[in-house]
């Protein structure tokens, strides 16, 4: 497992969360279910107080992990501690966490108050107790005036919600959200995402999200771990796994992506030269590889400049030859694929500036030539999860139905 490099987000670095005191922990941590390995030997640390993603595609194995620390699955092998506790073996309603789901499991015939009490009834603090914590936490979440009502009179975002206020206000050290904003259309999740995280600051707990949504991770978290076919390809910040991808999965889940195949010419300490499959050599940071291995070369959309053939690429940076296959408007910009002569596409996103500007855009079929400053490419290894196939075609934990407790 890849721990990551941390930065605070200027250039300098700093301690991560996960560095100064663990609030979760995963030891080397396995979860088979028959023949299928969901999670494979997973080492994790989640920082106190810190917004912590599992990020990855259905079936990577986020869920599986989320469930393991919640006490809904135990792992086949390895440790789980919380606090420096290990849970490994406790039961769910033992252990310090609370989870919110997709779905929000609320009492249909009990009001706002009497959901978000439930917990704290059963373990049976005082009446008195009870109504201030419910007052705060519904307060807290902007439904103090939906108090009384039932959840068939609410919308999809206040009863969300209602879930989050009953998990917090049982004070847990560690609260799990699976997907908790998924089944909310476009406009109200993305409005739920900064108040989530407003929360999350508020009341200062660590938090362990999981999701599929690239720019949900991209917003809310103080780190992400990026999950695939069982294993953590890369754990780092979010502007870490955008600028900097550690493996070609990374790079190409996390937004859109130009991986161009090549081999390492040239290495000398950080720097070297790479042989590009479509001709050219250009310098980049070579993330630690050696003389003649493979490896893809990363450029991000917005990162590439595009001109007509012959024109000059300016200030001596380095440049790939394509034709153009085709030219989207996208409203604040226009999209162009461009197809190198090694059969590699690439994809470049151009603002919309000005009308007259994007007139002046190449179109279908034209030869055109793409540039790049050194400082934006990027060289990342193989996948490791690439090489990891599934044995049998059993659907992974994520994927089974899921069973919701207050």
């Amino acid at each position: 497992m890849e721990r990551g490099s941390e930065s605070d987000g200027h250039g300098g670095a700093q301690a991560s969360p996960a560095e100064i005191e663990p609030s979760v922990r995963l030891n080397r941590v396995s979860k088979h279910f028959g023949d299928l390995i969901a999670v494979q030997d997973l080492d994790l640390d989640v920082g106190r107080g810190e917004f912590f993603t599992l990020l990855g595609p259905s079936g990577c194995g986020k869920t599986t992990t989320l469930r393991m620390v919640a006490g809904f699955e135990q792992p086949t092998a390895g440790r789980i501690l919380i606090d420096g506790a290990d849970v490994a073996g406790l039961p769910s309603y033992r252990r310090p966490t609370n989870t919110v789901f997709q779905s929000y499991a609320l009492f249909p015939h009990l009001s706002v108050r009497e959901n978000v009490a439930f917990g704290l009834r059963r373990k049976k603090v005082s009446k008195s107790e009870i109504a201030g914590r419910v007052e705060s936490e519904l307060e807290r979440v902007g439904l103090a005036a939906e108090i009384n009502r039932k959840p068939n009179q609410l919308s999809g975002g206040q009863q969300q919600r209602v879930a989050l206020a009953r998990a917090l206000v049982n004070l847990p050290k560690v609260l799990l959200l699976d997907e908790p904003l998924g089944a909310l259309d476009l406009k109200l999740r993305k409005g739920l995402q900064l108040e989530l995280k407003r929360i999350q600051r508020d009341v200062g707990i660590t938090f362990v999200y999981v999701t599929h949504d690239q720019e949900e991770a991209l917003t809310m978290s103080d780190r992400i771990a990026v999950m695939s076919n069982g294993i953590v390809e890369q754990v780092d910040t979010p502007e870490n796994v955008y600028e900097r991808p550690g493996t070609t999965f990374v790079a190409g889940f996390i937004g859109v992506s130009n991986l161009m195949p090549g081999t390492i010419a040239s290495a000398s300490g950080d720097r070297g030269t790479i042989r590009l499959d479509s001709g050219p050599e250009v310098e980049a940071h070579v993330n630690g590889l050696a003389n003649g291995e493979r490896c893809h070369a990363v450029v991000r959309p917005e990162k590439l400049r595009i001109e007509h053939a012959g024109g000059s690429s300016g200030d001596g940076m380095p440049s790939v030859d394509g034709v153009v296959e085709s030219s989207v408007y996208l409203g604040t910009s226009t999209q162009i694929v461009v197809r190198l002569p090694d059969d590699v596409t690439l994809t470049v996103l151009v603002p919309n500036a000005s009308e007259a500007e994007r007139a002046r855009l190449p179109g279908g079929g034209a030869p055109v030539r793409l540039s790049w400053s050194p400082d934006h490419i990027h060289v990342v290894r193989e996948s490791a999860a690439a090489t990891i196939a599934n044995t049998n075609g059993a659907p992974r934990q994520e994927e089974l139905p899921q069973t919701a407790t207050a």
